[in-house]
């Protein structure tokens, strides 16, 4: 069952803007060239596609979707696929420039891309949402590649699309290509791991983080805002690790206990209750969603959609630490008001970077035809996680700048030298 996460706020920042604002400031501190700046700014290629598909009822509707490739300059691109009613091309952008930096981040050899659907996963049947993924898949068939663009699940999609895009690519192409597409099924190739991947690396980014900090996980208290995938996971890791989670919420609601969560009960119960947690009685549900952002915890994670920390309630925030599990999570208006409460963020392009990490971890097992031990996947990942922490770390120091501005620093300085290397144009 696909997750719906919580509505986006409809007044955000553009999120192109907001990334191209933070890309600045870095590019500003590195003294990135002129040359180097202008072929950065901007995707390498936007492509936009009509998709026909032959609804349930007999009709034929036609569907817009997006594939933007940000950068190649690492190796060959790499980003999910984001089926929304709210998807829009600036959005796309920037989450195919995010792709790039967090590529960069983590040190992995991937260029960052990013595409979408215009549409309505949760009103469509499957038998719909298999016609609209092939005929994506089609429409995009000299777009994509395992040396030229990897596509991933997202938003409204998951293992079950990706096993679809595989299959379409490769009828296609005449040959079964497991490494075209990360996110599969593991019957199809995907790797142990990668399912918990991402909310790993938040719980690996906020230790870190918590340990620079002086902050003690077994007396530190965390709310979650969003639990899909990502959050439940972060929320489950963290808990394990002795942090106390006060709050979590989705689409239904946001709940709270003052004694702490039962993660794994509230898990079950979403997955018994179609991916939801209405109805959960191992917390209070809190009259305004947005009270958890701005509730009195340690350490907040923002799991869910773009542009939830704002202006609007940025000032109101309690927590000593973010850890941005989400991507966007922050609008660049309220980073300053962040920095100067001396609140320590995680950025969205490290601290969610675990899921491209063993993304690349069954790319590879996929090029050599041999599969890994969930042990050896965990391990390998949390080494880069921790590595990739303490890397932008030091930058922050360094530089004596936020943690989210070193991180771009780290992305940016590791595409323009291998830009330069490479030979630019």
């Amino acid at each position: 069952m696909l997750y719906k996460e919580p509505a986006p706020i409809k007044d955000k920042e553009n999120p192109f803007e907001s990334m191209m604002s933070r890309f600045n400031i870095a590019a500003e501190v590195l003294g990135l060239d002129e040359e180097v700046y202008n072929v950065l700014k901007s995707p390498t290629r936007q492509v936009i596609v009509n998709v026909p598909v032959t609804m349930d009822d007999g009709k034929i509707r036609v569907f817009e979707g997006y594939r933007v490739i940000h950068s190649t300059i690492l190796g060959p691109s790499k980003g999910g696929v984001r089926f929304a009613p709210d998807v829009f091309l600036d959005e796309v952008k920037a989450l195919a420039a995010w792709m790039t930096w967090k590529c960069a981040v983590v040190d992995i050899p991937y260029g960052g891309a990013k595409g979408g659907v215009i549409c309505d996963p949760f009103s469509m049947s499957a038998g719909e949402m298999e016609r609209l993924t092939r005929a994506y898949t089609q429409a995009l068939v000299d777009t994509f590649g395992p040396d030229q663009d990897i596509p991933a699940p997202d938003m409204g999609t998951g293992p079950r699309e990706m096993a679809w895009l595989m299959d379409e690519y490769s009828r296609m192409k005449g040959s079964t290509i497991h490494a075209v597409v990360t996110g599969k099924p593991l019957v199809l190739g995907g790797s142990l791991g990668r399912v918990e991947a991402t909310g790993r690396g938040v719980m690996v980014s906020a230790l870190a983080a918590m340990d620079k900090l002086g902050m003690d996980p077994s007396k530190s208290t965390a709310a979650v805002q969003g639990f899909g995938n990502v959050g439940a996971w972060a929320a489950k890791l963290m808990a394990e690790r002795g942090v106390k989670i006060l709050g979590v919420s989705d689409v239904s609601g946001a709940y709270w206990n003052d004694n702490g969560i039962d993660i794994e009960e509230a898990i079950e119960y979403k997955n018994a209750h179609n991916g939801r947690l209405e109805g959960f009685k191992g917390a209070e549900l809190m009259s305004d969603g947005g009270e958890l952002l701005t509730a009195k915890v340690d350490v907040l994670v923002p799991a869910a959609v773009e542009d939830v920390i704002t202006i609007k309630n940025v000032d109101q925030i309690q927590a000593r630490l973010i850890v941005e599990g989400a991507n966007g999570p922050t609008s660049y208006k309220a980073d300053n008001i962040i920095n100067e409460k001396g609140i320590m963020v995680v950025p969205d392009i490290l601290a969610n970077s675990g899921g491209v990490t063993v993304s690349y971890f069954e790319w590879v097992q996929n090029r050599m035809g041999f599969k890994w031990t969930l042990d050896r996947v965990n391990e390998r990942a949390e080494r880069i996680m921790k590595e990739s922490f303490e890397r932008v770390y030091a930058a922050s120091q360094k530089y004596n700048v936020p943690m989210r501005i070193a991180a771009y620093i780290v992305a940016i300085d590791k595409v323009a030298m291998t830009y330069k290397y490479r030979g630019g144009f």
